[in-house]
């Protein structure tokens, strides 16, 4: 007999909750499973921080709508099926309280996307499997100018969360000395995200070529920082990922649960605490909400919006110009050949990347 549903109080708005026992996250040695009515009590329970986060911004749906299970694999959109996906339009049969935005992708094509303007919406989104929310940069009133900057320190194969922080200690102090205020969380794996409220006056261009001068000047400053795209020269570094800055490239929110053993949230931290943090495993679905009640790290994150003039100067300066786009983005102008540099031969490709014959 199915279980009945139940119903979860968000603001205004009463949100029901469908198969409300489905285990979400199985028992670890750290925590006990977690069931579909536990995932939306979470987002429900941390409104301050996830609304911080999420209010007016499209947001993509990373949705486990079975659970976070072995053998279930995230659909990567080139095709291949499984139960868990991104839902980059609105999901069918959304109520009233759902507002939308319209966004384009870097193909041209349009959709309408969730954008989050009450609680309820969040809780919806998670009664329809989501776990993870991914926001644009934007604000829904102008997708088209960012206001925020995304620094992704990724730890490649051979480093750890460790160094990433430590990576992230550089960046803080990079940051202090241009007059930048930076706000740290946990990536809720091994990495470090680093945001960064701007004025919202460039475009996606203009952003992603400051994350590309800052990662440069990381890289002058720590031998332990990349910023090369192809992963055969990264070597055993943290990988500044300048494209999450590129049109329709998103990263988890922050208060975002992550689809991993354990329930791991993608949590705010201050820098001190960042600095003495060795496992982020300790910020979960049953310890994040506590955390929060006591304050949040980012409160102030919206209290002031910054130049990018200082970062674009960076990417003037190292005098490397433009860096590889993701490959399914359109040829961008400036762009270096999109070839493996182990494949490369020089006399059989020409400056834009096409291959030349003879």
């Amino acid at each position: 007999m199915a279980t009945p549903a139940a119903h979860v109080q968000a603001d205004d708005h009463e949100v029901r909750v469908t198969s409300p026992d489905r285990v979400i996250y199985p028992a670890t040695d750290r925590t006990p499973e977690v069931t579909k009515l536990q995932v939306v009590e979470y987002y429900v329970a941390v409104r301050e921080g996830i609304m911080r986060a999420l209010t007016d911004r499209p947001v993509a749906l990373e949705r486990w709508t079975t659970g976070v299970h072995e053998g279930i694999t995230l659909a990567t959109g080139r095709g291949d099926k499984s139960d868990a996906f991104y839902s980059k339009r609105v999901p069918k049969g959304a109520p009233p309280y759902v507002g939308t935005a319209r966004v384009a992708f870097p193909s041209g094509r349009p959709a309408e996307e969730v954008c989050v303007t009450n609680l309820a919406t969040v809780g919806w989104c998670a009664q329809m499997g989501t776990i993870t929310f991914h926001p644009w940069p934007t604000r829904s009133g102008d997708n088209d100018h960012p206001d925020e900057l995304r620094i992704d320190l990724d730890p490649q194969p051979g480093t750890t969360f460790t160094d990433a922080v430590r990576v992230a200690g550089v960046a803080c102090e990079l940051l202090e000395e241009l007059g930048i205020t930076g706000y740290p969380k946990t990536s809720g794996n091994r990495g470090v995200h680093v945001y960064v409220r701007i004025e919202p006056r460039w475009d996606f261009v203009d952003v992603r070529h400051a994350a590309i001068g800052f990662g440069r000047a990381l890289e002058q400053r720590d031998e332990g920082v990349t910023t090369r795209w192809w992963k055969e020269e990264r070597g055993e570094r943290i990988f500044v990922d300048f494209n999450q800055n590129a049109r329709d490239r998103t990263i988890a929110s922050a208060y975002s649960l992550r689809p991993r053993p354990g329930a791991p949230v993608s949590t705010p931290v201050t820098w001190e605490e960042l600095a003495g943090l060795t496992d982020p495993r300790d910020f979960h679905l049953f310890s994040v909400p506590d955390r929060l009640a006591d304050g949040d790290p980012w409160a102030g994150i919206d209290d002031t919006a910054h130049s990018l003039e200082p970062l674009l100067r960076l990417y003037e300066e190292s005098g490397e110009g433009e860096a590889n786009y993701p490959p399914d983005y359109p040829k961008m102008p400036g762009e270096p050949p999109r070839v493996q540099p182990s494949k490369k031969v020089a006399s059989h490709w020409d400056d834009e990347g096409n291959r030349v014959e003879g």
